[in-house]
């Protein structure tokens, strides 16, 4: 309600001049930056429609930058126990919180590796689409127009010429045509071939901005406590979960911002992914009490335990890491991660302690994997499913 989103997106498009492949790096920074304190679903779930309205501006096609947008933001929710599910899950274990595993702990391990990841995802985009031509040279009437004689001709192509009114139809749709293809030569001639990222600049702006400082400030304040709450959380004197933490925040918000219009506020919910992930989960559970996940974890314990002690983990923590991206692309993250915690746990704690694994690189494993796995396919995160939803 605030705008934010929108807002930071003209910015990123001033900043960019209006040029494709800068505003694509600042809005993929944006989205992987923020998932990492926001949640990537609630980021993608706000980015997108103003990404689409970026692109109708640019006259270019949203899909690649949609694509980039999600990519950054589920390798951006894996820097911190709270930007995405599978985090959650391990840093709220008591047993691996017992290990020294907290937020602060999590938060620092995972981000050196997140600034790498992004680094080489940006470059792989780059490589990926080096080839694409992302600006189209009509301007989006002329583009629209071109759709519309293209409709018209392929009506004519479907109908006959046996009968008289068939010819009739057909000469008057081709006709049709005719005419937007005149128009589109005289909008053409008349076109500046100037750069007019300004005056689009000036139009989003206005259609654009903060709509609501005060409501700003306070969820900025909010955040910022609830932050404050996760990084002393680590501290010994401070015993409060990252659930109850985020509950907290989001009752104070309501109560602080005096929001009454529930009403609005439901309607707003994305109701149809809502019971698209009802019905992942209930799918998840099932073949999670037909045993396929356990059997997935209770396999990669047994290959690791095959391994040599000089180098079980080294094997162990490429295993989980693979094991975990390649699980995690077609089955759902959050039961998988679930399963997997009670894996590691039996790895390190019923071995002989001259055979215990650290646990530590084995859940940082299980974490880049679980999460960074979300990007292979279209249900194998949430922020993918919410984007295409809202695309």
């Amino acid at each position: 309600d605030t705008g934010f989103f929108d807002y930071f997106a003209i910015k990123a498009y001033r900043l960019s001049r209006g040029r494709v492949w800068p505003l694509i790096f600042i809005l993929c920074m944006f989205a992987g930056v923020v998932s990492a304190f926001l949640d990537n679903v609630t980021t993608i779930l706000l980015l997108t429609p103003v990404t689409i309205r970026l692109c109708q501006v640019l006259n270019i096609d949203p899909k690649p930058i949609l694509l980039a947008e999600v990519m950054f933001s589920n390798i951006g929710g894996t820097a911190t126990a709270i930007g995405d599910p599978p985090n959650v899950i391990i840093v709220s274990n008591k047993a691996i919180k017992r290990e020294g595993i907290d937020f602060v702990n999590f938060t620092v391990h995972m981000a050196i590796g997140i600034f790498f990841c992004m680094t080489a995802a940006f470059f792989f985009i780059r490589l990926l689409y080096c080839r694409k031509q992302f600006k189209n040279n009509d301007t989006p009437h002329i583009a629209e127009l071109k759709r519309e004689r293209d409709i018209w001709l392929r009506q004519a192509k479907r109908i006959g010429d046996i009968t008289l009114e068939e010819k009739q139809v057909k000469v008057a749709l081709e006709q049709k045509a005719k005419e937007i293809q005149a128009r589109i030569k005289e909008e053409a001639f008349g076109a500046s071939t100037a750069d007019k990222w300004k005056d689009n600049l000036k139009e989003l702006e206005d259609k654009y901005r903060i709509t609501n400082k005060v409501l700003l400030f306070k969820c900025c304040v909010v955040l910022s406590f609830v932050l404050s709450m996760f990084f002393l959380s680590a501290s010994a004197d401070v015993h409060l979960d990252l659930g109850w933490t985020s509950i907290l925040g989001a009752i104070l918000l309501i109560v602080w911002a005096d929001i009454h219009d529930f009403e609005h506020l439901l309607e707003k919910v994305e109701w149809g992914t809502l019971l698209f992930f009802a019905a992942l989960f209930v799918l998840m559970k099932s073949l999670e009490e037909m045993g396929l996940i356990e059997f997935i974890g209770n396999q990669t314990k047994d290959l690791i335990a095959l391994v040599d002690m000089s180098n079980r983990l080294s094997v162990a923590v490429v295993l989980i890491l693979w094991v975990s991206a390649l699980a995690s692309s077609f089955i759902d993250n959050i039961p998988f991660t679930t399963a997997m915690t009670g894996v590691i746990l039996k790895m390190t704690e019923n071995s002989l302690p001259e055979e215990q694994l650290p646990i530590k690189p084995l859940i940082w494993a299980l974490a880049f994997g679980a999460c960074l796995g979300g990007n292979g396919t279209l249900i194998s995160a949430s922020a993918n499913v919410v984007c295409v939803g809202r695309a």
